[in-house]
């Protein structure tokens, strides 16, 4: 056994079992001298155990046989399981026999755990080989060609010193040969080492060839990533001209802006020339139209007067042709007299003075009859000259009237293209905030109330003129001073609730679209923030923005309907109360009355906020329930308000004394594109902040007070850092700006309504909300993110 392991090399381990057992060891070194060297690079196989031992002797001879066996000796997995296993046959009381066989097993067991370290070491260096290699490899496959060149060289060159120590070893071999008796067994043995060598070199071959394979396909990887990078930098580029295409759009539609600004106030100064015109033309037409209507009437007098003279006249002619006739009948009867009678010349004397007489007054008649005509000639004139003045009159007032209807249609058009415009302003303005990330923030003035202590006094609050804060603006004076601040609109005291929601209606809508929507109110307790929000059950018209904003959703998504989306909405609502979270919808809950007198959460539940990996917010045990219609959700509401908590101070009858909650999840799927939805609306209305000497609050007011103005205090440090982009920001110091973290500091399209009071005792009050709406206004949390994905082809239709 000894001479058998003293020739055997180790075990290959690119081989099952090894061809070189039988292969005396001088004759093994020439053949190993033969073998291929591979550079590490390329993952080259670690030379055989007895040969680097071989190596590192020189020129020594060979050890004694038991060494030789030591060095040399192989296992395989089944003599090992047979050495452990083997039991040791003797006799009863050959105790000579027992110890030769424990010395021999105890010598095989020493060389089979000595192989075992052998082999083990030559695993491990061969596994760090491997590494270096693969890991050298992986950094070398984007060499060049001249990198494998000079690889090849030196690679030739350790093959030459290779040779040359195969060279010195088979002189050594040549030595050791000629001390050899068995020849022929060597030849044997020699012959099939080399096969084992041949084969070993064409694996070693294979093995090249594979690494050379995997070379090609790095290097195709490394061209793929080149052209990836390549079209990555194109995109950058598209990307950076898509921008300085928005930069010059948005400069464009600036200057478009400020031309239809321009012509607004033009076409506004014209407005007022023109109505101060209409007025003046309206006054005349007035006049004129009252001088027709005289002239109407005089012409009727006049057409009256004609018909009395023409009467007149007429008679006169009756009386006329009656004295003419008389005149001849009397004529007649003188010559009859003067023929017949013979009357006397005083009597005729008599009868021609009455036929003068008779004659001067038909004259006369005839000088009344041409003084009439005459007159009746006149009133015709005069009556022409008044149906031509009235004519023109009529012709000037219709001219006025196409005039004032082509300046109304001016008018209508101007106001058109202004509200198209600022639909422009407003759409470029949000665009520009999504794109820089900033919170939106809204101001509102509530009205004067009659309650307020100095409603005669001065106004505390007024609102610019210019162009550039018209409708942005306000100015706050406080002791003489006066304060600027500018926000993304500013809503006067006379701005009714629809014309609020106008202004958020496209930031509800993007709830639909897939983005994480937030809108939420603060100011100080009584500025108006619950009536913003909540609005007047009562009053159909005075609606707040939150069922205004679910109206508005459950509409748009039925009529989305027919484009082939569903969408499947969950409605939740709670309050913090005194810093502990509690679940408006539970069944179990009771009045907010008895919930004052407790601090833990109702229904025995606790509630626990969770963030998860996409920045959804989601909080534990809390009531979720599954909306269809605005009626169900007006209920819901209506059961909140019920039970959320209130309380009366000295400023406000009925205080909130939580922050409220409103979350709906949105989740909606096309059927014809496969496209899905998640989006999520949060509207908030904050407890108001108050201080201690206005608000007279004592007890348990007066805790409520310290937790309220604890959070509101949390949520300015959370602005704050925001605003001065500090590495931590502490949204876990409050559960109110944990609850707005993803709000806040996330990707969601996030609006504050600051509301603030006009009344002068709360001046301080509203500065200091007004500054804290400025430092909100300036915060970037984030580019808005819509979540959207398509519907994996072996799920079902799932609206959650």
């Amino acid at each position: 056994m000894a001479s058998r392991n003293q020739n055997r090399a180790p075990r290959s381990p690119f081989s099952k079992k090894s061809s070189l057992d039988e292969v005396p060891l001088d004759k093994r070194r020439r053949i190993e001298t033969r073998k291929p060297e591979v550079p590490s690079s390329m993952g080259r196989q670690r030379p055989p155990l007895a040969v680097v031992k071989q190596d590192a002797a020189g020129t020594s001879d060979i050890g004694s046989v038991e060494g030789s066996e030591c060095a040399n000796v192989e296992f395989t997995k089944e003599e090992v399981e047979a050495l452990l296993v083997e039991k040791l046959k003797v006799k009863k009381f050959d105790h000579k026999g027992k110890a030769e066989q424990l010395a021999d097993y105890s010598k095989r067991l020493k060389l089979c755990i000595k192989w075992l370290q052998e082999v083990e070491e030559g695993h491990i260096l061969e596994e760090e080989k491997l590494r270096n290699a693969l890991a050298s490899a992986e950094k070398k496959c984007a060499d060049t060609e001249v990198e494998m060149r000079n690889k090849v060289d030196e690679l030739n060159a350790v093959n030459s010193k290779l040779r040359e120590n195969i060279a010195t070893l088979e002189e050594k071999l040549a030595k050791e040969e000629s001390e050899k008796l068995d020849a022929i067994a060597s030849h044997r043995s020699e012959k099939e080492a080399r096969d084992a060598a041949e084969k070993l070199q064409a694996s070693l071959s294979q093995k090249l060839e594979i690494v050379r394979e995997e070379k090609l396909v790095a290097d195709k990887k490394v061209s793929s990533y080149q052209d990836l990078y390549n079209r990555a930098q194109e995109y950058n580029k598209s990307l950076q001209q898509y921008n300085s295409k928005l930069q010059k759009d948005l400069e464009t539609a600036t200057e478009s802006l400020k031309r239809v600004e321009d012509e607004k106030r033009t076409v506004l100064e014209t407005l007022s020339n023109l109505r101060v015109h209409n007025k003046a033309l309206q006054d005349e037409l007035t006049k004129v139209t009252a001088s027709l209507d005289e002239t109407l009437k005089q012409k009727e007098l006049l057409d009256n007067e004609i018909k009395c003279l023409r009467g007149e006249l007429q008679q006169v002619r009756d009386d006329r042709d009656r004295h003419a006739r008389e005149i001849q009948d009397m004529r007649d009867q003188v010559v009859k007299y003067k023929e017949n009678t013979e009357m006397s010349c005083e009597e005729l004397d008599r009868l021609m003075r009455k036929s003068k007489a008779l004659e001067e007054r038909d004259s006369s008649q005839k000088q009344e009859i041409d003084t009439l005509k005459h007159e009746l000639n006149a009133a015709n004139d005069k009556l022409k000259m008044v149906s031509q003045s009235a004519s023109e009159t009529l012709t000037e007032f219709e001219e006025h009237k196409r005039i004032v209807q082509e300046l109304q249609n001016r008018l209508a058009e101007s106001e058109l293209q202004i509200l198209e415009g600022e639909k422009l302003r407003k759409k470029l303005h949000n665009t520009i905030l999504e794109l820089k990330g900033n919170i939106r923030v809204f101001c509102r003035v509530r009205p004067l109330l009659p309650d307020d202590a100095n409603a005669t006094d001065a106004p505390v609050v007024s609102y610019p003129t210019g162009t550039e804060a018209l409708g942005r603006g306000l100015d706050l004076v406080q002791s003489g001073q006066k304060f600027n601040f500018t926000f993304d609109k500013v809503f006067h005291h006379e701005t009714s609730q629809q014309d609020v929601f106008v202004e958020i209606s496209q930031l509800v809508q993007s709830a639909l679209d897939g983005y994480k929507v937030c809108i939420f109110a603060y100011g100080q307790t009584g500025s108006g923030k619950t009536y913003t929000m909540m609005g007047r059950p009562d009053a159909p018209e005075q609606k707040g923005l939150i069922p205004r904003s679910l109206e508005q959703i459950f509409q748009t998504s039925q009529a989305l309907q027919a484009q082939g989306w569903k969408y499947k909405m969950q409605a939740s609502m709670l309050e913090i109360y005194n810093e502990n979270i509690r679940d408006l919808l539970c069944t179990g809950r009771s009045s907010s009355a008895d919930l004052s007198k407790t601090e833990n959460g109702v229904c025995g539940k606790q509630y626990t906020i969770k963030h998860d990996a996409n920045g959804n917010t989601y909080v534990s045990d809390l009531t979720i329930v599954d909306v269809c219609n605005i009626n169900q959700i007006s209920s819901l509401l209506q059961q909140a308000a019920h039970s959320r908590s209130v309380g009366k101070t000295h400023m406000n009858e009925q205080s909130s004394r939580s922050h409220f909650v409103f979350t709906l999840r949105i989740s909606g799927i096309n059927e014809n594109t496969e496209q899905q939805v998640q989006g999520v609306l949060n509207l908030i209305d904050l407890a108001g902040s108050e201080r201690l000497s206005r608000s007279g609050a004592t007890g348990e007011r007066l805790k409520e007070t310290q937790a309220i103005n604890k959070s509101l205090s949390s949520l300015s440090d959370v602005i704050f850092a925001l605003a001065k982009k500090e590495d931590h920001v502490p949204f876990r110091n409050s559960k109110l700006t944990y609850l707005l973290q993803p709000c806040l500091g996330g990707d969601s399209k996030t609006l504050m309504v600051v509301n603030i009071s006009p009344d002068s005792s709360s001046v301080g009050e509203s500065l200091c909300s007004l500054r804290f709406a400025a430092r909100v206004n300036a915060c970037e949390i984030g580019i808005p993110r819509r979540q959207t994905s398509m519907k994996p082809a072996d799920n079902r239709l799932s609206y959650g």
